[in-house]
């Protein structure tokens, strides 16, 4: 098993988002996490991750306790996420964020990740405008960019935070297209989305949350078609 988490809780004060959950996730899969706003979905990568320590319960990650291991440790050893919001550093050229995100995820130099890079934003779709200032960059460009990033760090398990989000039906195909190349190169995928349609078209298994509590997992269309997923989702078009 590449991640698992076993009864991992967290509460801010008397608000618990994260209610002792269980998940497993095996090297080589796709996994979709959804639910409403406010569900604990971004809180979940975060404890995934190391932005935030869990209450109780544990994080593993290939076959290693990481529940006390920090972010930047958690990277080195093949955690690579992405932001809701993306964030690139304007001022440098869309290969150098490139390159600083495989620099520091993987603790080598520019020159030591030139290449990989460089195919990085090939597969991307960024190849065309890697002298470019990042700050010159549309929304769809700049989602590909943070994935961009996130891959440069050399994960084997790549978290995608809404990356859909705010798109055109067109622009999320292209992203699809994309996101469905990096996990046939073999790195496994969990991916919070809003966009179910996008979602669907990548992921083998989907995880939901409600409240920080799990309340169904298993096979796309067998959950998205539950009564239970569709009354949390009622008024929200899939």
């Amino acid at each position: 098993m590449l991640l698992e988490l076993k009864a991992v809780s967290k509460s801010f004060g008397s608000l618990v988002v994260a209610d002792a959950i269980d998940l497993q996730v095996g090297r080589g899969d796709a996994l979709g996490i959804i639910g409403p706003n406010g569900a604990g979905k971004t809180t979940l990568f975060n404890l995934i991750t190391g932005g935030l320590r869990p209450d109780a319960g544990s994080v593993w990650f290939d076959g290693c306790d990481v529940t006390a291991v920090p972010a930047q440790q958690r990277c080195f050893a093949g955690m690579g996420r992405s932001f809701q919001v993306p964030l690139p550093f304007e001022g440098l050229s869309v290969f150098e964020n490139v390159a600083v995100g495989g620099a520091f995820g993987q603790g080598k130099s520019v020159a030591q990740v030139q290449d990989e890079c460089l195919d990085i934003l090939a597969l991307t779709g960024l190849l065309d405008k890697a002298n470019l200032l990042a700050g010159q960059l549309t929304l769809l460009e700049r989602k590909r960019l943070e994935m961009a990033r996130a891959l440069a760090t050399g994960p084997e398990l790549l978290l995608l935070d809404e990356i859909a989000g705010g798109l055109t039906e067109a622009e999320c195909d292209q992203l699809v297209a994309t996101i469905r190349e990096v996990h046939a190169r073999g790195v496994t995928i969990v991916w919070i989305e809003h966009v179910v349609h996008a979602l669907m078209a990548v992921v083998d298994r989907i995880f939901v949350l409600n409240f920080g509590r799990k309340v169904q997992e298993g096979e796309p269309e067998a959950v998205m078609n539950s009564a239970e997923v569709q009354e949390i989702y009622l008024g929200i078009e899939a």
